[in-house]
């Protein structure tokens, strides 16, 4: 019978190799598929009579040659992984508010600039000619103004005289010392006095009003004048320039350039919505950390928070957008990348976790094959969880330090007896045994 065995499992071997190997040992195959349907023959009429009973166990040594693991314990995070888009923190575009011919760019496409720098001069001389003119006109209408004061003050003296000089002339007409007519001209000569002087303080209104309009001019026109230097409104990185050197610029018309903040950086993300109130209740307990992994260097992710949770799901596509901000000093992050986006939500404590490939799939779900301290090998059905890069989270069915098969499941059975490959060495740490 040990014979038969091994002749099954070299046809088995056989049939596992790769095209290129199977054609290089092809002479062998003659001679192979005899003595392996004998072998079968000799198998079927030996289950004929003895039924369905598992082979025999064998001498030590002559076991089924198996890769396995043992069962390990670790603290294992809880993640979402998906694919994301990095945009940047803030998106400026340059434009001019004034028109005139641009005569300096003070930066070279693609440098990183500071906020406040100087970006472009535009020609200043009309509007320095505008602000001569406009502060020109302040100081008339200030002395417009210092005129009508005057006036005014000149006037009142005179009204005073004039209205002292009625009342002398009254008390002297009802004395019967002037007439009643000259009484009458005195009182109607101090009355114009009193109009010139209304007419005064109406003249002082309309200059302390030309005043006023004259400093908004001036105001205006120094505002005007600043336009014609642009400066960057925040820290980042310039793109294509739009206009060049020597070119006329149209107010609020010609896009000059873009400006994208890099540092800090988001990368934007969605997940399915059956997630979200597992986010929203982790992010109520503190930060969720984001790890955003570009997909030319996975090895060297960048870490950040969890910044921007939208305010809807979309409906079209069941999922909600998230946004993960990053420090990027190494600035390897870069708008419109694409990025592997990890949100880590919790860690499980003490998690049982085996390799991925001793998991098989089953007709009654996840199962894997434990090896037992005999040699042999146990099918248990197993309840998986999360995985965790080469590692599988197990909820029920192992327990820390059982052994389980991780290579050579297909020749497998229950109650087979397996040889551990590399040394044999199997759940009882001894070689063989």
């Amino acid at each position: 019978m040990v014979t038969l065995y091994r002749a099954v499992d070299a046809f088995i071997d056989w049939m596992l190799l790769p095209m290129p190997a199977r054609e290089t040992l092809s002479f062998h195959l003659p001679g192979l598929c005899a003595a392996t349907l004998a072998a079968l023959a000799l198998l079927a009429s030996g289950c004929a009579s003895k039924g369905s009973q598992p082979p025999p166990a064998g001498k030590k040594g002559d076991g089924v040659p198996v890769a396995v693991a043992k069962v390990s314990q670790k603290d294992v995070p809880i993640d979402l992984q998906v694919i994301g888009n990095v945009e940047a923190y803030t998106v400026i575009t340059v434009k001019a508010q004034v028109t005139g011919q641009m005569t300096r760019v003070h930066f070279r496409e693609g440098d990183y600039v500071q906020k406040n720098d100087l970006l472009f001069s535009i020609d200043q001389r009309p509007y320095e000619a505008q602000l001569n003119q406009a502060e020109a006109n302040l100081a008339r209408d200030d002395a417009q103004l210092n005129q009508a004061q005057a006036n005014l003050a000149r006037d009142l003296a005179q009204l005073k005289y004039v209205n002292d000089q009625a009342g002398r002339y009254d008390r002297l007409y009802k004395e019967g010392i002037f007439s009643k007519d000259q009484a009458e001209q005195q009182r109607a000569n101090a009355d114009g006095i009193a109009q010139v002087v209304n007419a005064d303080r109406a003249a002082i209104k309309s200059a302390e009003a030309a005043v006023v309009a004259g400093r908004a001019a001036v105001a205006n026109s120094k505002v005007q004048l600043s336009y014609t230097t642009i400066r960057s409104p925040i820290d980042g990185r310039t793109g294509n320039l739009v206009v060049k050197e020597g070119n006329l610029v149209t107010s609020n018309a010609s896009d000059l350039i873009t400006i994208n903040q890099i540092q800090p950086i988001f990368a934007t993300f969605s997940v399915p919505e059956h997630n979200l109130a597992a986010i929203k209740q982790y992010l109520a307990q503190g930060k969720l950390p984001v790890i955003a992994a570009p997909q030319d260097n996975p090895s060297s992710p960048e870490t950040g928070d969890l910044a921007f949770v939208d305010n809807m799901v979309d409906t079209t596509t069941g999922t909600i957008k998230l946004k993960g901000v990053f420090a990027n000093a190494d600035r390897r992050l870069w708008p419109g990348q694409f990025v592997r986006v990890t949100l880590r939500m919790a860690t499980q404590q003490g998690a049982v976790v085996v390799p991925n490939q001793a998991v098989q799939a089953g007709q009654d779900g996840p199962f894997v094959y434990v090896v037992k301290p005999d040699r042999t090998v146990e099918s248990r059905p197993v309840a998986t969880g999360a995985r965790v890069d080469q590692d599988l989270v197990i909820q029920r069915g192992l327990e820390p330090g059982e052994t389980v098969v991780t290579e050579g499941h297909l020749r497998l059975t229950p109650g087979m007896r397996v040889t551990v490959r590399g040394g044999d060495k199997g759940p009882r740490g001894k070689k063989g045994s």
